[in-house]
């Protein structure tokens, strides 16, 4: 077997900067306190605050009474939706959301109006003075199921089916499940937060929290009524955005735009905890139905599996979404005989969207929970089971929507860290501790799973990046390109690229706020490829440059341009040197342009929606981890002990940063798993809309023993940026081995039985799973 793992990081190095394990561009001054958020940002003269005053029932005929608001102190506007002055629709592909409700909720929390005043305090006094009137509440949709079953849907439902010609043979083992997969709350540190500033003829500038500038610009200017060229939108950095600044940071900057426009003053709008938990949706629920057929030897026949995904009051981004579910209800298996339908449910809660991994947790948790109840069955180890329906490159290489997979180290990968963590040995040992001590309460199980995740955007449009790079005459370089930076270390990977473009020292390198008016028509930074199309584009720009410098000496030396060399900040060429900032000062002074644009796309990836077939993906990223943990079953608590991560990054642009994605992303996806539960009432209201009543994980939940690895392999097919692999994603499905350690925990209390736990596995969840096993138990006994 090939050797899998990687040295120490410390020990990791590309030719240039790329590959090694700088750290983030930020670092320093976030440690500092001094890295500015929007409402860092100081204040012009004159500025106002506005606040947004929420809906507090659904589906309800609501009149509004602001005539006190109005007149109180400090007010200077108050904005309803009959003062829009453009579109007041802002779905981002879709129509469907409201900017400002109109007669009648859709959720509660849905933003009624908005007030700016001289200070946040004074706003709030005044909004708190209106007189709302709701008509009785209408029957409310919560239930995603009945509302598929009433025909209430947000987008048309969409089947995946491969049927292969040669008949496959009626399985022996035929399984069928229903399994509850809870949302998630963002919980970026930085809530949603837009600075609103006027300026000439009606034109707006925005500093805005958003993954998505070139889309506020866009709903900003059709809110307003204004052409796209008087809307400019900048961003420096995110305090985190996992999704939830994709398309809804856009309803913060358009109300913010709203009042700047109206009152002609530069107003800062900031949700704080609450409201942003109220206004803004969620990671989708899902419900997953799943029938499945195996043989005698535990080799899937066919899998017939619904996701229903609960979308809330509107589309957003819910097509894509569940579409992603589907084309990963596979994960890493080969299903001979395969059909995905994805239900696209209307509820009256906040419309749910974007969130790291966008809907592929959903359909890997569903086909991991199939293959737990399959090896639970066949009372085998998972693992084993796992392992021998995993995806090769030769025989079993289509997907379910048609995709040929061109590599696949996933199943060496298993093997390599099933070795390195003892896995087979801590698997039996635990099995024995359980079976032989049946009396006692505490119990451990232990689960090592795949990840294989598609990479690119689902429409294809996105699937494209730009840069503007600018040399100036002292040597140093800037750098401005479409993706931003929200914590994940995009900037410093852009900053290593072009360095390594030009053979120089990261010192000379400075990476610009990302600004509409700079580099337009972004794509969001999203889909895990921020690094991945930015990264090219940049790229790009850079070698524009660097090759007019070459031409430059070639002519003036009289050589060809492969006889021009760039090394440690130095041009060679003829047994002539000159520094960088030599060489550019020649260059301005001959005249040749110093500054160039930057574009890339990525290619080979369609869809045919009408076939349900194509090639979605440019490329698949791969991990495997394994996770151990403690249960006590009459309390249903538990703790995790050790987890085991090998993680497929290709040729990695930064391992520090590489690394930090993975053990974050696996936490995030734990607490998805466990803690993070969303709870609504009848009335629709969102009852954990606090961190006193919304859990995310803690220290506390990190176990002592965590060992990250980067899998050394660069050989994957695609021709990324210098050979890396996207690693925003992939590592939150990682967390599915944590779940599936409960489940294997809980196993043995009725051997042979699947677990019926559904996610999050909350230690009430888990206690309750706990006391089913123990009455099939007793049933099959007694």
């Amino acid at each position: 077997m090939r050797k899998l793992i990687a040295p120490a990081v410390s020990s990791v190095v590309g030719p240039g900067q790329v590959g090694k394990a700088h750290p983030h561009e930020s670092a320093r001054l976030q440690v500092k306190g001094e890295a500015r958020y929007v409402t860092d940002i100081p204040l012009p003269q004159g500025s106002l605050y506005g606040v947004v005053v929420l809906a507090s029932q659904a589906n309800a005929a609501v009149s509004l009474h602001i005539e006190e608001v109005r007149a109180s102190e400090g007010v200077a506007a108050v904005m309803t939706a009959a003062d829009i002055p453009g579109h007041q629709d802002i779905g981002p592909v879709f129509p469907g959301d409201p900017l400002l409700v109109m007669d009648k909720t859709l959720y509660v929390g849905q933003a009624l109006f908005l007030v700016a005043a001289t200070s946040e305090t004074l706003a709030r006094a005044a909004a708190a003075k209106a007189r709302i009137e709701y008509a009785e509440a209408e029957p409310l949709a919560l239930d995603p199921k009945a509302s598929v079953a009433a025909n209430l849907l947000v987008r048309p439902t969409h089947v995946m089916e491969r049927h292969p010609a040669a008949a496959i043979t009626s399985g022996e083992i035929s399984l069928s499940s229903t399994l509850e997969i809870g949302g998630q709350e963002h919980f970026y540190l930085e809530t949603q937060a837009t600075l609103a500033i006027p300026g000439e003829e009606g034109a707006l500038h925005l500093h805005c929290s958003t993954q998505h500038p070139s889309e506020v610009q866009k709903l900003v200017a059709e809110v307003l009524n204004l052409p796209l060229h008087l809307i400019s939108v900048e961003v420096r950095r995110l305090g985190g955005g996992f999704g939830g600044k994709e398309t809804q940071a856009a309803g913060v900057a358009c109300m913010a735009a709203l009042l700047a426009s109206k009152t002609q003053r530069p107003v800062v709008l900031r949700l704080n905890r609450q409201e942003d938990m109220r206004l803004t949706g969620k990671r989708h629920p899902f419900v997953a139905d799943t029938e499945l057929t195996a043989d005698a030897a535990g080799m899937i026949q066919s899998l017939t599996m619904t996701l229903t995904g609960n979308c809330g009051c509107s589309p957003d981004l819910s097509e894509a979404i569940v579409d992603r579910a589907m084309f990963h209800a596979d994960n890493a298996y080969y299903l001979p005989d395969a059909t995905v339908t994805g239900f696209r449910a209307f509820t009256h809660t906040a419309s749910n969207t974007a969130f790291r991994g966008f809907g592929g947790p959903q359909g890997m948790l569903a086909i991991e929970a199939a293959m737990d109840d399959l090896a639970r069955t066949l009372q085998e180890d998972p693992f084993e089971v796992r392992l021998r329906n995993l995806y090769d490159t030769e025989t079993r290489n289509q997907t379910h929507y048609g995709q040929t997979i061109e590599h696949f180290p996933v199943a060496d990968m298993m093997l390599a860290l099933a070795d390195r963590c003892d896995y087979r040995r801590r698997y039996e040992s635990i099995r024995e501790a359980n079976q032989q001590d049946a009396s006692s309460t505490v119990r451990r199980g232990i689960a090592l799973t795949p990840v294989k995740f598609g990479i690119s955007f689902t429409a294809q449009h996105l699937n494209q990046a730009g840069a503007l790079v600018h040399i100036y005459t002292d040597g140093s370089v800037q750098v401005n390109h479409g993706g931003i930076e929200m914590g994940q270390g995009l900037h410093i990977k852009m900053q290593q690229i072009a360095a390594d473009a030009f053979a120089l020292p990261l010192e000379q390198i400075r990476i610009t706020a990302t600004r509409t008016d700079k580099v337009p028509n972004t794509s969001p930074t999203a889909a895990s490829s921020g690094a991945d199309l930015n990264g090219q584009a940049v790229q790009d720009a850079c070698m524009t440059l660097r090759s007019r410098l070459t031409e430059l000496v070639a002519q003036n030396v009289g050589v060809t341009a492969a006889q021009v060399s760039f090394n440690e900040g130095d041009i060679e060429a003829a047994d002539q040197r000159w520094s960088f900032a030599e060489l550019v000062q020649q260059a301005y002074f001959a005249r040749v342009s110093l500054s160039a644009t930057g574009y890339y796309r990525t290619p080979r990836i369609y869809y045919d929606r009408e076939k349900a077939e194509g090639h979605p993906f440019y490329y698949f990223a791969h991990g495997v981890a394994c996770s151990e943990v403690e249960v006590d079953t009459l309390t249903g608590e538990y703790r995790l002990l050790q987890v085991d991560i090998l993680h497929d990054v290709g040729h990695s642009l930064n391992p520090a940063m590489d690394k930090g994605q993975i053990e974050g992303g696996f936490v995030q996806g734990l607490g998805w798993l466990t803690t993070e539960e969303l709870v609504w009432d009848e009335q629709g209201r969102l009852r954990t809309d606090t961190p006193a009543t919304y859990k995310i994980p803690t220290l506390g939940d990190v176990p002592a023993r965590f060992n990250t690895e980067l899998l050394t392999q660069a050989d994957h097919p695609a021709a990324t940026i210098h050979r890396s692999k996207a690693v925003g994603e992939p590592p939150f499905m990682l967390a599915i081995s944590a779940w599936c350690a409960l489940r294997d925990a809980l196993s043995d209390i009725a051997p042979g039985r699947p677990v019926p736990l559904n996610a999050p596995a909350t230690p009430e969840a888990v206690w309750r799973a706990a006391r089913s096993l123990e009455e099939m138990h007793y049933a099959a006994v007694s």
